[in-house]
């Protein structure tokens, strides 16, 4: 989740020591940034890092200023950008929509040109990587993620998690919407690549993309739900909350399965997050959104709300 960015305040010592140092002194730190360790994923306070997030990410982007093509501070500044969005902004707006909607709104407008900057930034990456990139991608999809390597299924995942949300904070606005299919082709590149990357991360986004569509059958979008769900659950081992909160928003609220939404949102919560520390917080938060859904149960589900309003 996200990247090391408290090598930043030492690192950022240095820059006043020379122009040759400053650069160096970026460049280590955006390598630290794109390795797999992380100050935050690990932590038990998601609050505490939703407030410390903002100072990292404006550093991040003031280490980008001085190294524009540094690959690795592009891709943590979309992953941070993207996370910070959807775990602190996003999920705020989608909360405070039943008690203040203008409030919601802003916040849902917010969410979106945070989620816009960072797939900004993933872009900006795929470009220093792949020359004519952004061109090739709007003439002919297939064969510019044809050109994408390996190496680059974090900057497909991220780039894609980006704009698809924003994508998600912009229904009233067609030309957006009309943007889904390259989002899908982002993922569906990555997971040519390396099906296994994340513990399962790419099925369990796909799930988002399927709930999305509007062109399928009820019992083939199922199927194809059913599909990546089990793909997911077994590279993931499990482990995963996002994973059943994923299913019972994009599966059992459409099919409205509220036995099925009630089973996935009680599994994600019996996750010990203290058992794998490398995905602790994003466990937490996805934790806590299963108990606010879990709480807006008779707001989801129109039988069982029916039948509780004829006992009273």
């Amino acid at each position: 989740m996200f990247k090391r960015q408290i090598c930043a305040v030492v690192l950022i010592a240095a820059v006043s020591c020379g122009c040759s140092i400053k650069k160096l002194a970026v460049n280590k730190l955006g390598n630290a940034l794109a390795s797999t360790g992380s100050t935050f994923e690990g932590d038990d306070d998601p609050d505490f890092v939703g407030d410390s997030l903002p100072f990292a990410l404006k550093l991040m982007e003031s280490l980008i200023a001085e190294s524009p093509r540094h690959t690795g501070l592009l891709l943590a500044t979309a992953s941070g950008f993207t996370e910070y969005s959807y775990a602190f902004v996003g999920q705020r707006a989608e909360r405070a929509f039943t008690e203040n909607v203008e409030e919601s709104n802003a916040l849902r407008g917010r969410a979106r040109r945070l989620y816009l900057r960072a797939s900004g930034y993933g872009m900006r990456a795929l470009e220093v990587h792949y020359p004519g990139f952004g061109a090739a991608l709007d003439s002919d999809p297939a064969a510019a993620l044809a050109r994408v390597r390996k190496r680059d299924v974090p900057l497909l995942y991220w780039t894609a998690a980006a704009h698809g949300l924003a994508i998600s904070a912009s229904k009233d606005d067609p030309e957006m919407i009309a943007q889904l299919p390259v989002v899908e082709a982002f993922i569906h590149r990555a997971m040519e690549l390396d099906e296994v990357w994340n513990a399962g991360a790419l099925p369990e986004f796909l799930i988002n993309i399927e709930a999305a569509r509007n062109d399928l059958k009820a019992a083939e979008l199922q199927s194809r739900i059913e599909r990546y769900y089990e793909q997911a659950l077994r590279l993931s081992g499990g482990r995963r909350a996002s994973l059943f909160v994923s299913y019972a928003e994009n599966s059992s609220i459409p099919a409205q399965n509220r036995a099925r939404f009630q089973e996935m949102l009680e599994r994600a919560l019996r996750i010990d997050p203290d058992q794998h520390v490398e995905t602790r917080l994003s466990n937490l938060i996805s934790q806590r959104r299963a108990r606010w859904l879990l709480g807006r149960t008779d707001e989801l589900f129109l039988e069982g709300s029916a039948s509780a309003e004829k006992e009273n």
